[in-house]
């Protein structure tokens, strides 16, 4: 069945990555009223995990977060599409890349240093990592979970690997950063998804005690590669802007924990200067600490 519904669903899929972007947006605008109005798409979920993060914010703050952020989510799904026939002219207009971080970039190849990228669920992170395969020297390597259903986890390789973007699957994570340590490349973890609670870094994130993983700055440290945040801000509908910043150029010479709270506060400056752009629908906070005994 699920071969079907993938050679079902496949043309339909590349139909609207040709779409001109007007039109695609209009696209987005009707799946909108499908998944806030009519089926709610795990909408409790996102209103719980606003109200919790903003405290501050009055009821009519939080529906108008809340629904600007489901406006997103329905355009991040059919911009990811968009990947499997964009032009590598029309992906760098609408993912831009400032001066400073090129720089950063250029600065780190020339002098044969391997780099961590650090980041969130926020703008479109995909999008980033296609335009720093176009525009920086370094070999990208994502960090990803493979999905279950083959078809479509094929078709999510083709979509990320397009522009020159290589994957690794977690689970080979380590090992495959050693046999390519060979190379000056860049190897980039998206942070802030949901660990186990008993190997998390434990930080109050967004007013709420959340478990952070800590696989990042473990691997950072052993590899001694300079940690890089990597901010992607949305501009306007379709255009997004990506900076970056270093972290520690020297991580082995951290404190235990020490990055892992400087990537957490940036996301988390990132989410409060731009709310609807996170994955709100993520259970961040389903776990809780494990009590001492």
């Amino acid at each position: 069945m699920s071969a079907i519904a993938y050679y079902l669903l496949l043309p339909l899929i590349y139909a609207l990555s040709l779409l001109p972007f007007r039109v695609l947006y209009l696209v987005s605008d009707a799946v909108y009223v499908l998944l806030f109005y009519v089926m709610g798409y795990r909408k409790k979920v996102v209103l719980q995990n606003l109200r919790n993060s903003f405290p501050e914010k009055s009821d009519a703050e939080i529906s108008r977060i809340c629904k600007d952020f489901y406006h997103y989510l329905c355009d991040l799904f059919l911009e990811t599409f968009k990947t499997l026939t964009i032009s590598k002219t029309a992906m760098v207009k609408h993912c831009s890349f400032t001066p400073a971080t090129l720089e950063l970039f250029n600065k780190l190849e020339a002098e044969k240093k391997s780099a961590v990228l650090v980041m969130g669920h926020k703008g479109n992170w995909e999008w980033a990592g296609n335009t720093f395969s176009i525009l920086c020297r370094q070999q990208l390597y994502v960090i990803y979970h493979p999905l279950a259903n083959k078809h479509f986890n094929g078709l999510m390789y083709r979509m990320r690997t397009r522009f020159g973007t290589k994957l690794i699957a977690m689970q080979d994570t380590f090992r495959d950063m050693v046999q390519n340590r060979g190379e000056v490349n860049a190897t980039a973890f998206i942070a802030d998804q949901a660990p186990q609670p008993k190997t998390a870094q434990w930080l109050n994130f967004l007013h709420q005690d959340t478990p952070v993983f800590k696989g990042t700055e473990k691997i950072a440290q052993k590899m001694n590669y300079p940690v890089v945040y990597v901010t992607v801000q949305r501009e306007k509908r379709g255009y997004y802007t990506v900076t970056a910043e270093m972290l520690t150029a020297t991580p082995a010479e951290e404190k235990d924990g020490a990055i892992t709270t400087a990537h957490t506060r940036k996301l988390e400056e990132d989410i409060v200067s731009q709310p609807a752009t996170w994955l709100w629908s993520h259970k961040r906070w389903k776990h809780k600490r494990p009590a001492v005994i």
